[in-house]
């Protein structure tokens, strides 16, 4: 299982873990997965990351072999593992010597086997979402986009002019409007049709 907290700093984060959860602090492993120091627009505040071990079950099972069989019939054998679990939504790592293949082009077909797998495990378990990853794309994805977002409202913030973004799928999406929530001065709208849609920034 996965939970995030956030606090002021990492040990009012991880205070808040350990009476949430009803943990000791040996029980549980900690990534810090964001930090900022309070600016003139954003406000500081450090993220945790916390794991607990958890037995496999047999739909976890179900969903590795499913990946790691599509892998091999694709040509690409690879090592596949669940890395973490948090309430309806489990983790799944792609360990491969073809990981840019397996990743593609803005991580298209990462996307594909995601789609595929969950299509697959919503046949075995309703309501359970599983995110797969590889060489940790999706994390350093996340970390540009909210990147690109900051720097963008700065732009927005100095030109006084808005600026509209590549289109971006939901998830995409979500995390600029997440991000940027936190910045004083600035606010977002999403534009378009369809899937794919543009963020805007603007001044507020």
């Amino acid at each position: 299982m996965i939970r995030e907290f956030e606090g002021k700093n990492e040990q009012e984060a991880i205070a808040k873990a350990m009476e949430e959860l009803q943990i000791e602090l040996d029980e549980f492993d900690i990534e810090v997965v964001e930090g900022s120091k309070r600016g003139l627009f954003k406000k500081g505040n450090v993220k945790i990351r916390v794991r607990l071990e958890e037995e496999k079950s047999d739909f976890e099972d179900e969903v590795v072999t499913f990946i790691a069989t599509l892998l091999e019939k694709m040509g690409y054998p690879s090592t596949v593992q669940v890395n973490y679990r948090d309430n309806a939504k489990i983790g799944v790592e792609i360990i491969s010597d073809d990981s840019a293949i397996v990743i593609g082009r803005k991580g298209k077909n990462l996307d594909a086997i995601q789609l595929l797998v969950n299509v697959f495990a919503g046949q075995r378990k309703m309501g359970t979402k599983v995110v797969v990853d590889s060489e940790n794309y999706r994390l350093r994805h996340e970390e540009n986009l909210v990147r690109l977002a900051f720097r963008s409202a700065e732009q927005v913030m100095r030109s006084g002019r808005s600026r509209l973004l590549e289109p971006m799928n939901p998830f995409e999406r979500r995390l600029i409007h997440t991000a940027l929530n936190t910045m004083e001065g600035v606010t977002t709208k999403s534009e378009g049709e369809g899937l794919y849609k543009q963020v805007r920034i603007s001044i507020d």
